[in-house]
């Protein structure tokens, strides 16, 4: 392992632990972009880079998430129930979504995902806030969104805010509570999404030393050694805001993410 590598790593995990604090995601749209330069600089095999990529950043959601879901939950802000509720289909949509992203081609998944984000984005931007109804999905509704927001966030390695939270906004959920619940929600996805990428990289020829399947347990290591430490403060920040510069801030993350997923879509075409 190039040890030259370590402080990018750390730089990387303070960038996502304040993220995961703040706005309520696991880092993984940012560690994927900077873990694919890193492998692809270190000679990892090209049909290696994009999973271990997105492995590595699910399994670094594991440690952010509960990081920032406890600072969040210390505030009050965390409804279980909607974590209990969405819970099992995010563990089944998470086993699934790995698996539907080595099949499709990487240049469609890449569009569609790019096109929703921007979607979601000039949503929360200018459209008005929506409306509290209080109302939520049922029981079974619960589970099939979640399934939904599962596949989606176990296909690029993701805690699945993106998704989320505007759900949850659009059901009457104050923002500082919708970012603190999806904290919680991307931990199921992240655990089940990595046990996906590990079970499908176990028995690849030609990765790296000290590689658990498309898991790179260095990076891992050193990107969660500072993310949790970081995701507290990134949660402070969060409750200091207002709720309307809350939602401008995700929108202009997810605006973000929108456009690394078109750059994805373009390179692999």
């Amino acid at each position: 392992m190039n040890l030259a590598l370590i402080p990018i790593f750390l730089l990387l995990g303070a960038a996502i632990g304040f993220m995961a604090g703040l706005l309520g995601i696991g880092g993984g749209f940012t560690t994927v972009p900077v873990l694919t330069e890193v492998f692809q600089r270190e000679g990892v095999a090209a049909r290696h880079v994009l999973p271990m990529a997105i492995g590595t950043a699910a399994a670094v959601v594991i440690f952010t998430t509960i990081s920032s879901a406890r600072a969040h939950h210390a505030r009050g802000a965390v409804l279980w129930p909607i974590v209990r509720t969405m819970s099992p289909g995010l563990v089944v949509g998470s086993l699934i979504g790995p698996q539907i992203a080595s099949a499709l081609p990487m240049s469609v998944m890449a569009a569609v995902f790019g096109a929703f984000t921007w979607f979601a984005a000039l949503r929360m931007l200018f459209s008005k806030p929506p409306k509290v109804t209080g109302t939520l999905p049922g029981p079974a509704g619960m589970f099939g969104i979640g399934t939904g927001i599962g596949v989606a966030a176990g296909m690029v390695g993701t805690g699945g805010a993106f998704i989320a939270v505007p759900f949850m906004t659009r059901c009457g959920i104050k923002p500082h509570e919708a970012v603190a619940t999806s904290a919680a929600l991307a931990l199921p996805i992240a655990l089940a999404a990595t046990l996906g990428f590990v079970f499908a990289g176990l028995r690849q020829p030609g990765l790296p030393p000290y590689s658990l399947g498309y898991v790179y347990v260095p990076a891992l290591v050193a990107i969660t050694v500072c993310s949790v430490f970081v995701a507290p403060l990134g949660a402070r920040v969060a409750h200091a805001w207002s709720g309307v510069r809350l939602r401008k801030a995700f929108a202009a993350m997810l605006l973000v993410l929108g456009a690394f997923m078109w750059w994805k879509a373009l390179s692999a075409s």
